[in-house]
């Protein structure tokens, strides 16, 4: 018997697909029970025009074996099996598929829906030398009198020769399993648990039973001493995959069943997904919106992504592509017959079919949120306690290029409702007239409140959101806008309530203070860049507002990122409320103690940091200040 070459390539392109293609040694078993899966497909599309095949699909299967003593591993299919011609063509060329060319063959078929082709490149077999230093393949085609015996031991070469052993039809691929070396346990390949859990974690859903023979011992009948060994068989895959059912057909049940088990949660989803699109785009999906967020959830180490599945075969855990950012606490899968997949069906092509998927799975987690903000309000704010600041740093991502899908799901406190409200809801409670967004930011809706630049906008009706994330303002400066109407931080100069009446008084009275207030603009240096008086103030003497995109709330935050070497300033200015008992008190000193005009302006400026939350620079000299003028 002659050892024959394979007619592709070299040794070298072997090695490379054993040991360069694959990233997991383990999804050999998953690469040749889909091959199994393929060619029990083949035999039954032939039997729905070939009455002579006698076989149902309940008939068929396929069964691994373990042989520990020998080292080895079988897999054995009832399928079409292969003819010495067909193991030359299939396994003597490497990268010849079989699969694709049934594939292509058929594709025109009537009867093509009832028939699932796996694998299309026929390196999937190859995997198994990843695994094994022998492989045997033993085959007898359907309705052929002869079987074949196809070896091999690697880039070698391979023989074939007939085979006079081999019962039924079908194929069986035995592999000699490596002995383990210091870097690599290949033993675990021939223990039952392990063979268990690959087949549950990449070909669960194969739709034929993948039953694993356990050998037994019994004593004969009718003796004391001597026993027979007997195999029993355990079913390890379920074959039916929940996604393709009807939604009619699951239960509420089996859906938190299936989410609990699959992604490893003690609790039942807030939502589940469940969509089967076709058109320019085939693909079914199962997705869950968890209850909480993981605890690495908003860490580097969190893994945002969908599991990938080609009719029912596991192809990638995590597909992130699938998924984007602001959308990542999501979980579930899409299982497709239309991707491009890559020979070793582990890295997907960047195609038009991914961006069609990912784009209608990210238009149906809208519109899944969206309808629970309408309809389950309590819920929707349980979850975005938890997703919240996920969603809103999505709107400032790529410039706001996704505003128009976040927009509508953002929440903020409101000042009137004493709730969370939308945007959306605050524009439809606006009063006549109005044409601007009042918003505030600050570490708490207490702490906003109390800031003197909501006393004028109270008392005159006007409604404020509170923004208390670190990344609320940043999406707002990114809205920029919303139906039409602007956003306007209430701490900035934006503001502007009073009649023109009112701002020539205001403007007289800074242009006659102007002394004044440039003593007091020298006192406090660089930590603001201007000192006037305001209309804007009832009761509070004193405020900070900032002039410029940059506020008080977002220079802190960008102040506080990690690696931030140059500390940014807003130009900040000290208003002075005009109409407060301090305004006649700071002139009054102004003529006769310009000295103590200088303390109560560091005194009235570290008040106002206290009320906005900025930080006080020296609290030692504000103690003595304080000290000092109790005492007079």
């Amino acid at each position: 018997m002659r050892t024959k070459q394979f007619k592709a390539e070299s040794k070298k392109l072997l090695d490379m697909m054993i040991n360069s293609i694959y990233t997991h040694k383990e999804i050999f078993l998953r690469e040749l029970i889909s091959n199994a899966s393929d060619a029990i497909d083949k035999l039954y599309f032939r039997s729905l025009t070939d009455t002579t095949i006698p076989m149902e699909r309940g008939d068929y299967a396929i069964q691994l074996a373990l042989d520990s003593d020998a080292r080895t591993l079988s897999i054995r299919d009832n399928g079409c099996g292969m003819t010495e011609e067909e193991l030359e063509h299939n396994l003597g060329t490497i990268a010849k598929s079989g699969s694709l060319d049934f594939k292509t063959q058929n594709e025109e078929s009537e009867k093509k829906e009832d028939v699932e082709i796996i694998g299309q490149f026929g390196v999937g077999f190859y995997s198994a030398f990843m695994v094994a230093d022998l492989v045997t393949v033993e085959s007898r085609a359907y309705g052929e009198e002869q079987a074949y015996r196809w070896e091999s031991k690697g880039a070698s070469g391979y023989t074939v020769e007939p085979c006079e052993d081999f019962d039924g039809f079908g194929t069986l691929i035995t592999m000699h399993i490596k002995e383990d070396t210091e870097n690599e346990r290949y033993s675990e390949y021939l223990e039952p648990w392990r063979l268990r859990e690959l087949v549950t974690r990449y070909s669960d859903y194969i739709r034929y039973p993948i039953k694993l023979m356990m050998p037994n011992r019994r004593l004969k009948e009718g003796s004391k001493d001597e026993y027979e060994t007997f195999y029993e068989n355990e079913t390890l895959n379920s074959m039916v995959p929940l996604w393709r059912k009807n939604k009619s057909e699951v239960t509420e049940e089996e859906y938190n069943n299936f989410y609990k088990a699959k992604f490893y949660d003690y609790e039942d989803p807030a939502a589940v997904i469940h969509q089967k699109t076709e058109g320019s785009a085939t693909f079914a999906s199962l997705l869950f919106i968890p209850k909480h967020a993981p605890m690495n959830y908003y860490s580097t180490s969190y893994e945002k992504g969908l599991q990938l599945y080609s009719r029912g075969v596991l192809i990638m855990d995590k597909c992130a592509d699938l998924l984007p950012d602001y959308f990542s606490f999501v979980r579930g899968l899409v299982d497709s017959e239309d991707l491009s997949l890559n020979i070793s069906r582990e890295t997907l092509q960047h195609d038009h079919q991914l961006k069609l998927i990912a784009r209608t799975i990210e238009k149906r987690i809208k519109n899944e949120l969206a309808k629970m903000l309408e309809n389950e309000r309590e819920k929707y704010e349980e979850l975005w306690k938890e997703y919240g600041i996920q969603l809103t740093y999505g709107l400032c991502m790529e410039y706001g290029a996704h505003k128009e899908t976040l927009q509508d799901l953002l929440l903020f406190y409101s000042s009137s409702e004493k709730k969370l409200s939308t945007l959306k809801e605050y524009v439809s409670r606006m009063k006549e007239g109005q044409d601007t967004i009042y918003y505030a930011c600050g570490k708490t809706v207490e702490a906003i409140d109390a800031l003197p630049q909501t006393e004028e906008l109270k008392d005159k009706g006007y409604e404020i959101l509170y923004m208390t994330s670190s990344v609320d303002e940043f999406s707002i400066q990114v809205l920029h806008d919303y139906d039409g109407k602007k956003l306007s931080n209430i701490c900035t100069d934006q503001i502007d309530l009073q009649t023109e009446e009112e701002k020539k008084a205001l403007a007289e009275e800074n242009e006659a203070s102007k002394e004044m207030f440039d003593l007091m603009k020298e006192t406090l240096g660089d930590s603001v860049r201007e000192v006037r008086y305001t209309g804007r103030l009832r009761h509070h003497s004193a405020c900070l507002t900032t002039e410029g995109h940059l506020s008080l709330e977002m220079e802190k935050t960008l102040n506080n990122m990690p690696g931030n070497k140059e500390k940014l300033h807003a130009d900040v200015v000290l208003e002075i409320n005009k109409d407060h008992a301090v305004a006649a008190k700071l002139k009054e000193l102004f003529v006769k103690d310009p000295e103590m005009l200088k303390k109560y302006t560091r005194l009235l400026y570290a008040e106002s940091c206290l009320i906005g939350g900025v930080p006080i620079s020296d609290p030692a000299e504000l103690c003595e200040l304080m000290n000092e003028l109790l005492l007079k």
